[in-house]
């Protein structure tokens, strides 16, 4: 793996790649509050096989595109950012991968550019409508949702996590995270205006637009210990793709998949890819529709 900084007209993304140069191309986007770090183990793998892989900090994250206000950090924006490293680094199609508020930014970005994503993978986060009427009718996933409110408030919020050597925020990764990730985490975001930054993707309001129906292939793993995204909106995603579609849970695995069960994830991930060739279409009966599979993953 190699350190990469990539220019954009919003400033430079800085970013892990891996792989070789002429290899099929993979997006990896991460959540909160982590940074391309917390992909390393789905980096070696798909470099393995092949693939040009890249991971960026996200905007806010990288210290090159970090503004003060939390309306640039819109959903519209985040998409944006992705279309201009892609376009910088020459990838027409891509796969694209999202974890988290990653995972957000993966399903808008394949809703909006649908031409540019060859296969989509979004772990734990499900489909923002799917999100968003169980919202509105499942206590459970109110419940789960509650620390969003908790956040709005700065600079409280920023306070209070970082207080008593970062206990508040060393607490959400459940010790579910390698220990030596977290502290380079902790590292990054104690940096002046990082948490801030990270905390702005909570702030900046509502998307200015609906989201519809996904219409490329798409791979959904969900964990039934995830502490952010019950199993309402999980099952409902499967009514937000039109394209071929497969869901998978992963038992007794929390929120933090890529890290806590990487082998599985890894299984799923490659698997997805190789079903779909450069056109993103099937090469085997699997492309006959669209299906859904809930299996049990070991680690």
């Amino acid at each position: 793996m190699t350190e990469l900084r990539i220019p954009t007209a919003a400033g430079v993304f800085d970013a892990i790649t891996a792989g070789p140069p002429e290899g099929r191309p993979v997006l990896l986007l991460h959540g909160f509050p982590q940074t391309s770090l917390a992909w390393h183990r789905q980096i070696a793998a798909l470099a393995a096989h092949g693939y040009r892989v890249v991971a960026p900090d996200q905007r806010g994250y990288s210290p090159g595109v970090r503004p003060e206000r939390p309306e640039d950090y819109r959903m519209s924006v985040l998409v944006d950012d992705v279309v201009a490293i892609t376009e910088e680094l020459g990838w027409a199609r891509f796969d694209l991968v999202g974890h988290d508020w990653g995972g957000a930014v993966a399903w808008w970005t394949a809703d909006a550019h649908p031409g540019r994503i060859r296969t989509l993978t979004v772990v734990s986060t499900p489909h923002p409508r799917a999100l968003s009427g169980a919202l509105r009718g499942d206590e459970d996933q109110r419940a789960r949702s509650h620390y969003m409110r908790d956040w709005l408030e700065t600079p409280t919020t920023e306070d209070r996590m970082l207080a008593d050597d970062a206990a508040l925020l060393r607490a959400l990764y459940a010790e579910k995270v390698p220990q030596s990730s977290v502290d380079a985490y902790l590292r990054h975001l104690s940096r002046p205006g990082a948490l801030t930054a990270a905390l702005n993707w909570y702030r900046s309001g509502r998307p200015e637009r609906a989201i519809g129906v996904i219409d490329v292939p798409t791979l959904y793993v969900w964990s039934t210990q995830d502490t952010a995204f019950g199993p309402a909106a999980a099952q409902e995603t499967r009514q937000w793709v039109d394209g071929p579609y497969r869901f998978e849970t992963l038992r007794g695995v929390s929120h933090w998949i890529p890290e806590e069960a990487p082998e599985g994830l890894n299984r799923l991930l490659l698997d997805h890819l190789h079903t779909y060739d450069e056109t993103g279409t099937a090469p085997n009966t699997r492309s006959a529709g669209p299906w859904s599979d809930e299996k049990q993953i070991s680690n």
